[in-house]
């Protein structure tokens, strides 16, 4: 369950949803591999201010939904737990490694999504404009999506 971090000049309540594929998609997660990830994920969120809200695997990706502070950007979070994950299953698992080929463990890329505690979009944008004192909310900018 997420909560509100306080740190002495902010309080923040970050979180993101990032789904991680395997290299090449192979189907390389299985129990044991998956509980090397939901260990090496437990000990990533003793060093470093993030904390795994959920960890869900299938077959050839991870599903990732993560707390942190502001002082880790959402690459630098994906950065660290892919590159400590892989270390830890190559070594733990070497099945995995020749799976595939002797190389990285994760693609490149991935997804990602921030998560809102209180809600969507649109309940955001109607508690912005109540704030305020005589609660007249005056929009600046409004991008919408268009076509052509």
């Amino acid at each position: 369950m997420s909560k509100y971090i306080h740190r002495s000049h902010n309080v923040s309540v970050l979180i993101y949803h990032f789904v991680c594929p395997a290299k090449y998609r192979r189907v390389v997660f299985s129990e044991e591999v998956d509980q090397t990830l939901k260990d090496a994920c437990l000990e990533i969120s003793k060093r470093y201010e993030m904390q795994f809200l959920e960890i869900g695997t299938d077959n050839d990706h991870v599903h990732f939904l993560i707390q942190a502070v502001p002082k880790y950007g959402p690459s630098g979070i994906i950065r660290v737990i892919k590159s400590i994950t892989a270390k830890v299953i190559f070594e733990k698992h070497p099945e995995v490694k020749k799976k595939l080929w002797g190389g990285e463990f994760w693609t490149d890329g991935y997804f990602i999504s921030t998560v809102g505690k209180h809600g969507n979009e649109k309940s955001i944008t109607t508690y912005v404009k109540q704030q305020g004192i005589e609660k007249e909310y005056k929009k600046l900018h409004d991008e919408q999506l268009r076509l052509f």
